[in-house]
């Protein structure tokens, strides 16, 4: 059994403690699902739903994020004051995935009567995550399961320049995923596109819950979704261009859904969002070889990294290293500076210009 599972097994043994705790706490004070200032209450898990949420509440709801600034999203644990605001919230938004398996046992514990969930692996199509390292090299043959088809932005893939990829649709009703063997990657709101489909079902939530505001939440979500796809057509037109197509991670890589949409393969030292801390000597030395003979001008590491892979790669090579940020959290500076995922995306902009040339 691999550590990450242990970790879960554990995880679910705290959550059910915390959720008695929270029960008997909510027995002695009952508490009205509204704020003190009659603002809906949204409670997200991690910063891309809060920024989504943000951009599109505006100052009609109070939301709050459980994985503060600067944590690992990966290790998180919710306390029992987590629990009591996920009972206590309008609408409850999470990503999904492994990492949020606490998420299921503590919404079928607790009363959700009045409370909305959104998912975001329900929002998109999801791809399987990659087991594949630099070191293999790359087969990005994905298989995307179909959940939401509504947005119209969708592009035709066959027709991009870049890698081939071969997309076998594995289509089926609800969201029942019956092979465990299959993990899909969690990083949704890497691609733009899907960005925009997760704003759009956030809109609605929104909508349905306060209808009085909903003229507003449309026009936010508006506005947002025209950055998004501003930062999608620069995206594409860098791609277009570009004089490579291969982007090197010295680092975890959580860019899945972002090289599935622009057609790029990628080379990385672990993979998805692996817990391992050393690639191999094996992995360097092939990554190594790889950067030399490609010429890649660029190392790739993530946000809130030790960066200590991508600067041994890069101080191999003598290559230059760059943070492809992720958007999954980010540190309190930044969040406190009002950074948002377009302003993110913007800088990522930079790297990938700077990546492919």
């Amino acid at each position: 059994m691999s550590k990450k599972k242990v970790g879960i097994i554990a995880l679910i043994i705290i959550i059910i403690s915390a959720v008695v705790m929270v029960f008997a706490y909510g027995i002695k004070n009952k508490q009205v699902v509204v704020s003190e200032d009659d603002k809906m209450k949204i409670v997200v898990t991690s910063f891309p739903q809060y920024d989504f949420a943000r951009a599109v509440a505006g100052d009609k709801a109070n939301i709050q994020m459980l994985i503060k600034p600067g944590v690992e999203t990966h290790s998180y644990e919710p306390t029992p004051d987590d629990i009591q605001k996920i009972q206590n919230a309008d609408l409850f938004i999470y990503t999904g995935g492994e990492n949020d398996e606490w998420v299921e046992g503590i919404l079928d514990s607790i009363d959700t009567s009045s409370l909305k969930t959104l998912k975001l692996e329900d929002c998109v199509d999801l791809i399987e995550e990659d087991e594949t390292v630099g070191l293999e090299g790359v087969e990005t043959h994905s298989h995307s399961h179909n959940h939401d088809h509504d947005d119209e932005h969708d592009h035709d893939h066959d027709n991009e320049e870049g890698h081939d990829h071969d997309h076998d649709e594995d289509e089926h009703d609800g969201h029942n995923h019956s092979s465990t063997d299959i993990e899909y990657d969690e990083h949704v709101w890497t691609s733009p596109l899907n960005a925009i489909k997760i704003v759009k079902k956030i809109n609605a939530e929104l909508d349905k819950i306060d209808s009085k505001n909903a003229d507003t939440f449309d026009n936010n979500a508006e506005k947002y979704i025209s950055e998004i796809k501003d930062i999608d057509s620069q995206i594409r037109d860098i791609v277009k261009h570009a004089k490579r197509k291969t982007l090197v991670f010295g680092d975890r890589f959580p860019f899945k859904y972002f090289v599935e949409e622009y057609g790029l393969d990628y080379k990385a030292a672990f993979p998805g969002c692996s817990d391992e801390m050393e690639p191999s000597a094996e992995t360097v030395s092939y990554l190594v070889n790889f950067i030399r003979k490609e010429n890649i001008p660029v190392v790739l590491y993530v946000e809130l990294s030790n960066q200590k892979v991508a600067d041994t790669l890069a101080n191999e090579t003598g290559t230059k290293t760059m943070c492809l940020n992720s958007a999954h959290n980010l540190s309190q500076q930044d969040f406190d500076k009002g950074v948002t995922y377009v302003s993110i995306m913007k800088e990522n902009i930079k790297t990938l210009k700077a990546a492919l040339q």
